[in-house]
């Protein structure tokens, strides 16, 4: 057996949104990223459920996301 991964919420979320944005299909993520395929479509499906809660008001306000996370993200998917 091997050993269970644990992926932080962050990770998930742009790998989610990755089958949304970048040029390349949920298999071909899953093959880059080493990450099931299956695993993909359920935080996919996950972050497009949960996608709504951003936009409520009574919510706390969503963290900043600075220029240079926006960068880091980008020359990571390179």
């Amino acid at each position: 057996m091997t050993k269970q991964k644990n992926h932080l919420p962050d990770f998930k979320a742009k790998v989610a949104l990755g089958t949304n944005f970048e040029e390349m299909s949920m298999a071909e993520l899953s093959k880059k990223r080493g990450i099931d395929l299956t695993q993909i479509g359920t935080w996919n499906r996950t972050a497009i459920e949960n996608m709504a809660t951003a936009f409520n008001r009574k919510s706390s306000a969503p963290e900043r996301v600075s220029s240079a996370d926006v960068d880091q993200l980008h020359s990571e998917t390179d």
